[in-house]
């Protein structure tokens, strides 16, 4: 039974999570042409998707793979499975991996720290084979560890054969996984997303040429704090960048891009910042709730309070074509009657919201605080009036 609902909780939150398509509306602005074979656009503030192409199609993820790897890590990092300072030994099979490298070899241990910048910034896959290793055991049981995770965060049409991202049978994932996975990666370690932004970084007794983050928009676009590049002949130029900029009445918000296919790095770079340039001008952002404000406070019955505050623990935002926030119309739609007990973060309604009388997107709205069940009598007085109801 706790295993069921624990099972029901993970997908109560993946369907949470799940970015909300924008709806068909009469004025829906249209993105630039981008130059890339697959590409998505998403508020990630809002948890709207802008604009995409493409997103469901399997592609080769190339080095796009260490943002799984990359929450693995963080995830054993969280759970004090590892610990940064401590070190880890460089195998053999790590020192002889192709393509993207930071430098190290067998007669090193590395500290997790240095591997986790060798990874991100340098994109190396010896840094990443060596932390794959630590924290899997082997290779293969890191790339379960990978698969298990995939299917945790909803990602549908994700499998991994490596930790690395170069090109085999079977590597592959979508536009829209990348997404679920990016915004799940930075919603679940905030307190190691600052790797992402480091622009130069190498291992003492390695390369100095081989230090510079990949990533050229860090260095363009001061609003641009991550994520990670990717490329091989078969992937092509591949870039997951993410901006937060500040905006009134909102505070930060934040977009996330995904670019897949392009011709080139500067290309890749340029269709990346092109596309979050025109969401930021082309929609605007509308606070409806303040996080942890109730959008709504229904009845409860048999419980040990008469209603319960339905919200988010975030601010609900939503993304409207810019100048057209004062048409949005809101509705709640939820259970009746709604019955304690009723856990904290239980899901228990839906915030409707429309745009000239079309709808635009629909919240998910749960508990923000527990209510318990009455006491015998209270329960039978509820139970006799919803009879007679």
């Amino acid at each position: 039974m706790i295993r069921l609902l624990s099972a029901l909780r993970a997908l109560a939150l993946i369907a949470l999570l799940a970015p909300l398509s924008f709806a068909a509306l009469a004025q829906v602005p249209q993105p630039p042409e981008i130059a890339a074979r697959a590409y998505l656009l998403l508020d990630v503030t809002a948890n709207q998707i802008l604009a995409q192409k493409d997103i469901d199609a399997p592609v080769e993820p190339a080095s796009l793979t260490k943002l799984m790897t990359g929450y693995l890590v963080f995830d054993a990092l969280k759970s004090r499975k590892i610990d940064l300072k401590q070190t880890l030994p460089v195998s053999v099979r790590a020192w002889k991996m192709p393509g993207s490298r930071m430098f190290i070899d067998p007669k090193m241990q590395v500290p997790v720290e240095d591997l986790i910048k060798g990874m991100i910034v340098q994109s190396g896959n010896d840094a990443t084979m060596a932390l794959a290793e630590g924290v899997g055991g082997t290779m293969e049981g890191f790339v379960k560890l990978m698969n298990d995770q995939a299917r945790a965060l909803g990602l549908k049409n994700t499998h991994y054969t490596n930790p690395e991202g170069l090109t085999e049978a079977g590597h592959t994932t979508t536009a829209r996984d990348l997404s679920l996975l990016a915004t799940r990666l930075m919603r679940d370690f905030p307190e190691y997303m600052h790797y992402y932004s480091i622009k130069h970084y190498r291992y003492p007794g390695t390369p100095e040429s081989n230090g510079t983050n990949r990533n050229t928009l860090l260095f363009r676009d001061p609003t641009v704090d991550g994520l990670k590049t990717g490329h091989t002949a078969a992937a092509g130029y591949c870039l997951v960048a993410t901006a937060r900029r500040d905006f009134p009445n909102v505070g930060q918000r934040r977009l996330l891009s995904i670019v897949l296919g392009a011709a080139s790095d500067s290309i890749r770079a340029n269709e990346s910042q092109k596309l979050m340039n025109w969401g930021y001008t082309a929609f605007d952002a509308v606070k409806l709730f303040d996080a942890g404000k109730p959008a709504v406070e229904p009845a409860v019955w048999k419980g040990a309070s008469n209603t319960v505050k339905l919200g988010r623990p975030e601010a609900i935002v939503v993304a409207v074509p810019s100048g057209e926030g004062a048409r949005i119309k809101t509705q709640v739609a939820r259970p009746d009657p709604l019955v304690a007990p009723i856990a904290k973060g239980q899901a228990a309604g839906t915030l409707k919201v429309t745009l000239a009388d079309q709808p635009l997107a629909d919240v998910p709205l749960v508990a923000l605080e527990g209510v318990e069940q009455a006491g015998f009598l209270g329960r039978a007085w509820d139970a006799m009036r919803l009879w007679i109801k």
